[in-house]
């Protein structure tokens, strides 16, 4: 009887992600009157996910996500206009986060931290999923 061998093909499965954690900006974010009048401190944490089969390439920054480049961009969403709601503000957000073509996956937690008294915040998480 002749054994026969495979070669040991490894296969890896990676999740990447992409952190911007704690990042806090000075908003113009509420549906009160005093809210619209007076900016508020809001705390973004953001995951995104991308795309695990494409190897990230120094000579090709295209095959990664720049955390620096998408915390100009939230900054950019967020002095464009006063946004009233947080829901509102997150879709914006994934709208510009989405255009990168390897994100498959955004986390997004938006805290306001002054708004109500007793607390250290309120907020949302949303997660969102491009659908292939």
């Amino acid at each position: 009887m002749k054994i026969i061998k495979f070669k040991d093909k490894k296969k890896y499965r990676y999740i990447r992600k992409v952190i911007i954690k704690d990042l806090i900006l000075k908003i113009s974010i509420g549906l009160h009157n005093f809210e619209k009048k007076k900016k508020q401190r809001v705390r973004f944490n953001i995951e995104i996910y991308t795309n695990s089969s494409i190897k990230p390439d120094n000579n090709n920054l295209s095959s990664i996500v720049d955390y620096e480049e998408t915390i100009d961009k939230i900054t950019s969403i967020t002095k464009e206009k006063h946004h009233e709601l947080l829901e509102d503000l997150a879709e914006n957000i994934f709208d510009t986060i989405f255009k990168n073509k390897i994100v498959k996956n955004i986390n997004l937690k938006l805290e306001k931290l002054d708004i109500i008294k007793n607390t250290e915040s309120v907020g949302i998480e949303v997660s969102k999923r491009k659908d292939e």
